[in-house]
Parts: structure tokens; C-alpha cells; sequence
């Protein structure tokens, strides 16, 4: 069996370049990465991970803890975290959990006992789940967060969702609209309820005054999109538009309009969030904000494989498609 002797024999090398190269080590020149690379392959060495794990005190293993209802913002980041972890030696273990309740500590100490992690990530509403933070921390396991708005000691992508839903209410302003309806997150989705607020910010800007009764909650899943879509259009004025601030919630307000008999965007503008890849199937496709959720996927993985790094800036835009457009006259 060829071991690390004969990589470093062949690239004429010390043993420690060539871990520091199969462990994706950071400061190894091209010229060193290039000559262990071409000795990996020339002599198909393959790591032994249980060595790996007892050298280096790794497991190599990040965990991915989620609970969100919406499969596609989910399954975007998961897709950027999975190769960033193939192309750092890495393996990612996702584990649904709830939030709230002892449950979910225990998920998370049957998880840590089994598999050791290295790190964790999180994702809404977790990223903002102070009870399960604080029993990280207790234990000492390192974790990142995506959209984390609780102040805690870790690596957070920070999301510009306020501004984000300030574009939202000002393309359909834009366009003429002055009644909009609005579905809105889940109160424990503290991140997504600053779409709510720059959305606001919009209407306050227009000098639109707001009508709380176009507000209505929804649970960040398909099914609640066509409940709150229901409320809205059974209001005495219904809105000539609304914007479901998920696009799971807005493919259930497409769904409603084309069961009702309303067509969009004449009779009905949707907007959503999060530009998954149903939006763009949808029919009409789904006006929405996109999220670089797989590049925020694979620096949360780059943070807690290297080491504490500088949260990068990652910017949302408005994604403009055809089931948003002019009110019709009178609307």
C-alpha cells in the first residue's frame, strides 16, 4: 500500500509538506502544491482519514443543522457547502432539528458524541437560536451562522435583508402599484423580518401610508403562501400586488391566482425572495431577490476549516421576470 513515505520519496518533499498539502494546509507554494499533487496521482496514494483524524486531532466532519420549511434556500447553500468541503477533504452531515424545546440539545449531543464534528453551521431561524448557541459554546464546538442577528462569538455572515426589501417596494412602486399586500416570516426568522422593515421603508418613501391589514404572517412553506394569499385577496380593496418575502410562500400565491382565475401580473404582480430554482420554472417566472446562497455556503465552510477569517459582503440584487408588472386601470 503506497503511504506519505513514498509521496514525499517521489515529489522529493518532507513528509509534513505533503500532509500539509492532502490537508489542505494554507502557505504551501504553487511549486510544492504542484510536485505532492503529481505524486498523489502518479502513485493513486489515497489518505488514511483514520490517521488524518488521530494526527491532526480532527474528524474532518461539519455538521449542517437546519430547520427552515423552505427546501430551496436550504438545498442552495447545502449544494456551496458540500464542494467547498469535498475540495477541503472535508465531509458535511446534515441534520434536520427543531427549534425550541430540549429536543433539539439533545439531537446536538447525540450528533457531537457520534461524529465529532470540527465545526457547525446555521442557517435561519437557527443562526438566532440563543439557547442552542449557548450550549455550543458550552461545549466548546466552533460554529458559523448565516444571517445570525443575535450578537454572539462566532464567524456570521451579516445579510443585507433590510435593504433588500426596500428594492422590492421600490420596483413595485415603480411600477405603479400603491396597494400591495405583504406575507411575512415567521416571527423566529429574525433576519427575514428586516425585509419586512426596508419594505416599510419603501412605502414610507412614497409617502404611502401603511395598511397593517395587508400585512399577514405566514410560515415560510408553500401551503401558507395560499392561506395568507387567501386573507389579502378577500380583503374588501384586495392589493394589485404582494410580495411573499420566501418565494415558497410566493409560488403558493401564484398557485392561488391561477386557481381563482386571476392573471398575473395584469390582474396581480408576485414578488419573492431568495431566487430559488422553482422561481424560475414558475409560471409566469418569479419576479424575486437573489441570494449568492451557495457562495455564503462555502465561506462558512472556508471559516470553520481554516480558522476565524473576515466575513466577506455579499450582495442581494432584484431579479426582474414576468409575474410582476403595471396594475391594471382602476386597481
Amino acid at each position: 500500500m503506497t503511504s506519505i513515505h513514498d509521496v514525499a520519496a517521489l515529489a522529493q518533499v518532507s513528509i509534513k509538506t505533503v500532509s500539509r498539502v492532502v490537508n489542505k494546509a494554507p502557505n504551501v507554494s504553487p511549486e510544492l502544491q504542484a510536485r505532492v499533487d503529481a505524486a498523489i496521482r502518479q502513485l493513486g496514494y489515497r489518505p488514511n482519514q483514520s490517521a488524518r483524524r488521530l494526527a491532526g486531532g480532527k474528524s474532518f466532519m461539519i455538521a449542517f443543522l437546519y430547520n427552515n420549511p423552505a427546501p430551496g434556500y436550504v438545498s442552495r447553500i447545502q449544494i456551496g457547502a458540500a464542494w467547498r468541503c469535498r475540495e477541503l477533504g472535508y465531509h458535511l452531515v446534515v441534520e434536520p432539528i427543531s427549534p425550541g424545546g430540549e429536543e433539539r440539545f439533545d439531537v446536538l449531543d447525540r450528533l457531537v458524541a457520534a461524529l465529532r464534528p470540527d465545526g457547525v453551521l446555521l442557517v435561519p431561524p437557527l443562526s438566532d437560536d440563543e439557547g442552542l448557541l449557548a450550549r455550543l459554546a458550552e461545549m466548546k464546538l466552533p460554529y458559523a451562522r448565516i444571517a445570525g442577528s443575535v450578537v454572539a462569538a462566532s464567524f456570521t455572515i451579516h445579510t443585507p435583508e433590510r435593504a433588500a426589501g426596500r428594492m422590492v417596494a421600490d420596483h413595485l412602486i415603480a411600477l405603479g402599484h400603491r396597494h400591495i399586500g405583504v406575507i411575512t416570516p415567521p416571527p423566529t426568522h429574525r433576519a427575514a423580518l428586516r425585509r419586512v422593515e426596508g419594505f416599510r421603508d419603501g412605502l414610507a418613501a412614497a409617502d404611502i401610508a401603511v395598511d397593517d391589514a395587508l400585512f399577514v404572517q405566514g410560515r415560510f412553506d408553500f401551503a401558507s403562501g395560499i392561506e395568507a394569499g387567501e386573507a389579502l385577496l378577500a380583503l374588501p380593496q384586495p392589493p394589485s400586488a404582494i410580495f411573499a418575502t420566501n418565494d415558497e410562500m410566493a409560488l403558493g400565491v401564484l398557485t392561488l391566482a391561477h386557481r381563482i382565475g386571476l392573471r398575473v401580473p395584469e390582474d396581480l404582480s408576485v414578488t419573492g425572495f431568495d431566487d430559488t430554482s422553482a422561481s424560475l420554472t414558475s409560471w409566469p417566472p418569479l419576479t424575486t431577490v437573489r441570494q449568492p446562497l451557495e457562495d455564503m455556503g462555502r465561506s462558512v465552510i472556508d471559516a470553520l476549516a481554516n480558522g476565524p477569517v473576515d466575513a466577506p459582503e455579499f450582495l442581494f440584487t432584484l431579479v426582474e421576470r414576468g409575474s410582476s408588472g403595471p396594475p391594471s386601470p382602476g386597481r
